[in-house]
């Protein structure tokens, strides 16, 4: 598909109405004298040790774009996911905020009244492309702020190859708690290292529990929006993680080790078994592995966890339909496929995930793909949730030892944090 030919607003007439007519921020960040304006726009780096880095991709949307409005100009600055929070914090502490940013998390800056609202920033057309599931989760209060950027699933990871060796089929993967029991305890007798991988170190340890919440119909919250970290029903999910640690069928110390070292324990023929996620199906070519759900308490829950990365707007600078225009071409059927095949991540548009799931060269993606309509996600709206999180991550791994006390903490910190 040819990217969009978009209709942008007349260019001012006169110096004197550059400030109401051209949407001139109130930093005095108008269009030059030459009748173009330029936004800034930050993103984050999806490219790891310096291979395949995000600046290529958007250098090359961003060149397309200009050339189809040459009245418009994009200023990127790409940051490193481990530098970039910093970065933005101090840029809208000193009121230095950009028109656009891809980040990881909305909910701050909208509850502060510092974004758009999606539907000024984005045309009909692209707005509607979206896939519900993600659309509602860009939501605070009934208003969407959150664009969604790529998102990505989670199944449940075996080695085959692993259990045939344990004597199990891997046709029949553990569909309950107690399948995963008596997988595990096999896998283990035949000598496997890390039977049952739970990686809940600092890294994603936030995403590792909340998956096994969600098997046991629970969560972070409940349906009416408070926290109940230390709810009944994760209280017993932490003591079924507690029984497979105490057994030996995990490794050592789950709260000490990280996803990435586990995720590569596995594809070296470590481990039996393992959340998994679709950045690791370049790792795992050649390897016999199966996907599927993942095992719940009862068998019949069918969650999974959902993780989405978000694009905002912020209004100070004023540049909305130039932000708009922008939007629409970068949510390109075409663009949005690439930035996902480049990093085995989710597109967030329909239309991007039709394409994907026609492609024979992606099937591996497929599975991942249809989990993501009903996928559950993270309590991304509240405001609270980036704190609430940034403690789980380094706290929760320790309610393998107790989860009452660990969980029980954790809910009284989340409640403080909302007052």
């Amino acid at each position: 598909m040819n990217p969009r030919v978009l209709v942008l607003p007349a260019v001012c007439l006169a110096a004197a109405l550059t400030l109401s007519a051209c949407g001139s921020g109130s930093d005095g960040s108008g269009p030059s004298a030459d009748g173009t304006t330029t936004i800034k726009f930050v993103a984050a780096d999806y490219g790891s040790n310096g291979q395949n880095p995000s600046q290529a991709y958007w250098q090359g949307v961003i060149s397309a774009f200009e050339q189809q409005n040459p009245k418009i100009k994009v200023d990127l600055q790409v940051i490193n996911w481990n530098d970039l929070d910093a970065q933005v914090k101090t840029m809208v502490q000193n009121g230095n905020q950009p028109d656009l940013l891809q980040t990881g998390g909305y909910a701050d800056f909208a509850k502060d009244g510092l974004l758009y609202p999606a539907q000024e920033v984005l045309s009909g057309n692209t707005a509607i492309d979206f896939v519900p599931a993600m659309a509602r989760a860009g939501e605070q209060d009934g208003t969407q702020y959150g664009i969604p950027f790529v998102a990505s699933t989670r199944l449940f990871l075996v080695n085959n190859a692993l259990f045939r060796k344990a004597g199990l089929d891997p046709a029949k993967p553990p569909r309950t708690w107690a399948d995963v029991t008596a997988a595990a305890t096999a896998l283990k007798k035949a000598g496997v290292e890390i039977p049952l991988g739970v990686p809940l170190g600092k890294e994603e340890a936030q995403g590792e529990s909340f998956i096994w919440m969600l098997e046991n119909h629970g969560g972070y919250q409940g349906q009416d929006g408070h926290y109940a970290i230390d709810s009944p029903a994760n209280l017993d999910t932490f003591a079924q993680l507690k029984s497979w640690v105490d057994a030996g069928l995990t490794e050592q110390s789950p709260a000490a080790v990280n996803r990435t070292d586990l995720t590569k324990d596995f594809a070296s023929g470590k481990v039996g078994m393992l959340n998994g996620f679709p950045g690791q199906l370049a790792d795992l070519k050649g390897m016999d592995v199966g996907w599927t759900a993942m095992p719940s308490k009862d068998g019949a829950t069918k969650a999974t966890l959902g993780v989405g990365d978000w694009m905002m707007a912020f209004k100070k600078r004023g540049h909305k339909d130039q932000v708009k225009a922008f939007l629409d071409f970068a949510y390109g059927k075409d663009n949005v496929v690439k930035f996902a095949k480049e990093y085995n991540l989710l597109p967030v548009t329909r239309s991007a995930s039709a394409a994907l799931q026609g492609d024979p060269d992606e099937k591996d993606l497929l599975p991942f793909l249809q989990a993501l309509p009903t996928a559950s996600f993270y309590p991304l709206s509240d405001p609270t949730w980036p704190a609430v999180s940034a403690q789980v991550k380094t706290q929760i791994g320790t309610a393998v030892s107790d989860p009452k006390k660990t969980l029980g903490a954790l809910q009284q910190a989340a409640q403080q944090a909302g007052q």
